[in-house]
């Protein structure tokens, strides 16, 4: 059952930081990578790419983990464990959202080839888990 955020996991996920991205690889072994990502309500979007690792592991086994820390406080962080939703973002229109976020409004994506097919992960929580000292 999907869980809202609270005030503190909103404010970790609103700033500036990254997450690290957790799926199961065929032989049950995980596979972590870290993504830049934007909090859209109660709901986690990353972009990828279709033929990485981390998008044939969520097409196979939806099942996710982030962790995100604060870089201001890097002792306060947030676990979300959940499911991941995949689309196909044919306009490209995450990955320029999620570079004008971390690089700037004047920023714009690095060029990929056009057979290149760029997936949106929306991670729906179960579990958030919030870490402080």
């Amino acid at each position: 059952m999907a869980v809202s955020f609270d005030d503190t996991a909103r404010q970790v996920l609103d700033g500036k930081n990254f997450a690290v991205v957790a799926t199961l690889d065929r032989d049950g072994s995980p596979h972590t990578s870290t993504v830049w990502y934007v909090r859209d309500g109660d709901t986690v979007l990353f972009s990828t790419a279709g033929h990485r690792a981390k998008a044939r592991n969520l097409e196979r086994d939806p099942r996710v983990s982030l962790t995100v820390y604060d870089l201001a406080n890097p002792y306060r962080a947030i676990d979300i464990r959940g499911t991941a939703e995949l689309a196909v973002d044919s306009g490209r229109e995450l990955p320029a959202r999620l570079t004008q976020r971390y690089l700037g409004p004047d920023a714009t994506p690095e060029p990929e080839p056009e057979d290149v097919v760029r997936l949106v992960v929306r991670v729906r929580p179960d579990k958030v888990t919030a870490f402080s000292v």
